[in-house]
């Protein structure tokens, strides 16, 4: 059976073909029903215990560090037979490796997921300034603005550069932070601390239990929501529900 459809599907580039918008969204429309499918012939009772499937989660640094150790005991002991492949999160690939159905889950912040993803909300962060306790800044009350000048590390994971989500905090004040240190991951920051005389800007939860001083401030940046999301294939695939129940929604 041929099936023709009104509009053009694919347009030729010089390298391939890409889809026209009328393609992706009838691939929209194609997934609800592949989905829909998918649940006819899915069992009616599901057994965590007799799952065999590998399940993919693309996660910050942050979330490998906070969400997942308590997620990944609970699969473990509910799901022995899962497989688990945890992904450092790429912004710039994320949608495409949904689409593909490569990605089960995505644990970020809610500005790194497309708008049209289901979501749900695991808890509320919030930014403190530390150094180290090696530092001389460790014995000062700075002001803002002192804040501001000391030497700072920040941790751009998803693009290499000297800019992070503080500096737009620090503008309203008219302040600009003198950045001298980019790393790609949170977990390294608190090393390069311990043998520099520095400060950064780090989740509260990312800092526990290390060998931190936190540097009380004037003001302090706003809070910041931490998510788990996933592509809307998913919504009804008992496994996606079954590990989404399982996350620490606070």
């Amino acid at each position: 059976m041929v099936v023709k459809f009104g509009d053009r599907l694919f347009l030729r580039k010089t390298n391939g073909f890409i889809p026209t918008p009328f393609a992706e969204a009838l691939a929209i429309e194609i997934d609800k029903l592949l989905s829909a499918f998918q649940t006819l012939l899915s069992p009616k009772t599901f057994d965590p215990k007799t799952v065999t499937d590998t399940f993919v989660i693309v996660a910050t640094d942050y979330a490998q560090q906070v969400v997942l150790p308590a997620l990944i005991s609970t699969l473990r002991v509910e799901s022995p037979n899962l497989k688990i492949i945890v992904m450092d999160f790429d912004i710039d690939k994320l949608h495409e490796l949904m689409e593909r159905g490569k990605v089960n889950l995505a644990i970020a912040f809610p500005d790194y997921i497309p708008e049209s993803y289901p979501l749900v909300k695991l808890f509320e962060e919030h930014h403190v300034c530390v150094t180290s306790p090696n530092s001389l800044i460790s014995t000062m009350q700075p002001t803002l603005a002192e804040v501001a000048g000391y030497p700072s590390i920040i941790a751009s994971p998803s693009r290499p550069n000297f800019k992070g989500s503080i500096d737009d905090w620090f503008k309203q004040f008219g302040l600009a932070r003198n950045v001298v240190i980019s790393a790609p991951c949170f977990s390294i920051v608190p090393m390069y601390l311990d043998t520099t005389d520095s400060i950064a800007f780090l989740p509260s939860r990312a800092i526990k239990d290390l060998n931190l001083i936190e540097i009380p401030l004037e003001h302090y940046p706003d809070s910041f929501d931490v998510i788990a999301a996933w592509h809307p294939r998913y919504n009804e695939d008992p496994l996606q529900k079954w590990v989404i129940s399982k996350l620490n929604v606070e």
